[in-house]
């Protein structure tokens, strides 16, 4: 179980491995999922079902299943509101899109789509839904779906449904809806309603909601544009042909910054990008060879940015450092932010997952504020932040979403592009860069040392991972130090962390396999230098794996 970079990563796509736009769209509309095979059913992850047309897994029937089984957990709900739908710019998108549309029309469903040619960032429909709810109870109320596999490769499409609270649902809502929609699969569709995409599009409840508008103006709640417009401070975005392209101009333009967008490119292809560290196109701002374009000119703005393809994650690049870990990124979020913030709740606290830096836990209790450590998925955080019980929610992987300034909830997903503006507002005000920052925050908690080995797993030994737990780790040693605690559930809520944590006085491992791709993942997180670091990589993997084969 380890992780090989391959040879060109880093490197331009090269013209041999860009997608096949009308092979996959052939086999989204061609090829029907057998509902026999696991790898091709209904599966809803830490954040909605994802998969491919050329495999099978992401297909017309899919969506037309999951849609109408959206549908019915509505009713059962007594949801009658308005459905908030937003999709980005993966090939699969805007087709899923026009299913989707195709069912709630013929189930008299009112929809809010973005008006032609405008892409929906996830955070814009988490806004638009939780705005369209003030005040609303009961069956008034609106909820939302985002067609978007993230930062995914091109080849992958997705669908996720955000209820009410305008984040992503709970486990207890997904399974239900993934049940419906296999049993939809096995009986052929019988069942799902259908209009044809143009009556669909015409139908008197489909309507136009402008996202981007809305979006936009209400930024300045969450941003101090101010004091980073009177800083002169130079920014450069990078949108990695995402959803946002639209939406920086507009945010430069109405809040008078000075901002570079490096490109407005959209191509589904995405033949722009460098390969990841697998030798795959994926939209990852947080990883070094996706975003290298970008930290090519890290020394021609004084903080640039980055968002993958729906703008729930963020990339932050600084002149003093490059490309920041997210984990360090978000650190300094954290103490900026509680420090900053007057407006917010003497109680509210910090959110963070298992798998995010122990650094985060520091700075929290040096600030007195309340820690929630969750399981892996934004999902765990959306309530505290509707109620502002968490000021600030965040995951590893380069998701964060925070209060206003006042205090009021802003998003309840992920917010990549609120997250990038954020490290303007910390340049402008302190004088120093996010990486700077970091290494002050650094100096004072205690230096960490992180990495994160992926590798190849099948859904058979993913499901194995995800099933361990404490009984099955038998070490009491971790890289020379005594083993503290082994846990396989979250201290905020005791829910099942979907693998095993172990921790020392100065490190830590997890291991847990992705929601969203056949791959498996160990984190580790040394307090005291790079050789410890390395040290803990390996012991983890070897406890893994004679975990996995006892």
């Amino acid at each position: 179980m380890t992780s090989r970079l391959h040879p060109l990563a880093g490197q331009p796509a090269p013209a041999d491995s860009l997608l096949d736009l009308d092979a996959l769209h052939e086999a989204y509309f061609s090829r029907q999922p057998d509902p026999g095979s696991a790898a091709q059913q209904v599966a809803f992850g830490t954040s909605g079902h994802r998969g491919s047309s050329l495999d099978g897994s992401f297909n017309e029937w899919h969506v037309l299943a999951i849609t109408q089984a959206i549908v019915d957990h509505r009713k059962l709900q007594g949801i009658a509101g308005p459905l908030f739908m937003g999709a980005d710019t993966h090939a699969l998108s805007a087709p899923a899109v026009a299913s989707a549309l195709e069912v709630l029309a013929a189930n008299g469903v009112d929809v809010m789509l973005a008006p032609a040619g405008q892409f929906t960032p996830t955070p814009a429909v988490s806004l638009a839904i939780l705005e369209y709810n003030v005040g609303k109870t009961g069956s008034a109320r609106a909820d939302g779906i985002v067609v978007t596999p993230s930062h995914n490769p091109p080849r992958d499409g997705g669908f996720k449904y955000n209820p009410p609270h305008g984040g992503p649902a709970d486990s207890d809502i997904t399974s239900g809806i993934q049940k419906a929609a296999n049993a939809y699969l096995a009986q052929q569709l019988q069942g799902v309603l259908r209009l044809d995409a143009q009556r669909a599009l015409a139908a008197p409840t489909t309507h136009e909601h402008d996202y981007l508008a809305q979006y936009v103006a209400a930024l300045e709640h969450v941003i101090d544009f101010d004091v980073i417009r009177a800083s002169g401070i130079r920014l450069g975005v990078d949108p990695l042909g995402g959803a946002g392209v639209g939406y920086w101009p507009a945010i430069a333009e109405r809040y008078g910054l000075a901002l570079t967008v490096v490109s407005d490119v959209v191509d589904a292809r995405f033949p722009f990008m460098s390969l990841d560290w697998d030798g795959k196109i994926r939209m990852d701002p947080s990883s070094p060879y996706a975003m290298r374009r970008l930290t090519q000119l890290q020394h021609q703005f004084d903080v640039a940015f980055a968002c993958d393809t729906d703008h729930d994650r963020h990339g932050i690049v600084t002149p003093s450092g490059g490309l920041m870990q997210p984990n360090n990124y978000l650190s300094v979020a954290v103490d900026y932010l509680f420090r900053n913030r007057p407006g917010w709740g003497a109680n509210a606290g910090v959110g963070k997952t298992v798998v995010t830096t122990a650094l985060i836990e520091r700075i929290a209790r040096s600030l007195g504020r309340p820690l929630f450590d969750a399981p892996v998925g934004f999902k765990w955080f959306s309530p505290g932040l509707l109620d502002g019980s968490l000021g600030l929610g965040c995951e590893e992987s380069a998701g964060a979403s925070f209060l206003r300034r006042d205090g009021r909830v802003w998003t309840t997903d992920k917010d990549g592009i609120a997250a990038a503006l954020l490290s303007a507002e910390i340049t402008a005000r302190t004088g120093q860069d996010p990486s700077q920052y970091f290494d002050s925050l650094a100096a004072t908690h205690g230096r960490p040392h992180a990495d994160r080995v992926d590798g190849a797993a099948t859904r058979e030994q993913k499901a194995r991972l995800s099933k361990l737990t404490v009984a099955d780790v038998h070490a009491t040693s971790l890289a020379g130090e005594a083993v503290e605690s082994v846990i396989s559930a979250a201290p905020a809520n005791g829910a099942a962390i979907g693998g095993i944590k172990v921790s020392t006085a100065n490190g830590w491992f997890a291991a847990r396999p992705s929601g969203t791709e056949d791959i498996y993942k160990v984190y580790a997180e040394s307090f005291r230098d790079e050789a410890h670091l390395q040290v803990l990589l390996q012991e983890a993997q070897d406890i893994v794996n004679k975990s996995l084969a006892s």
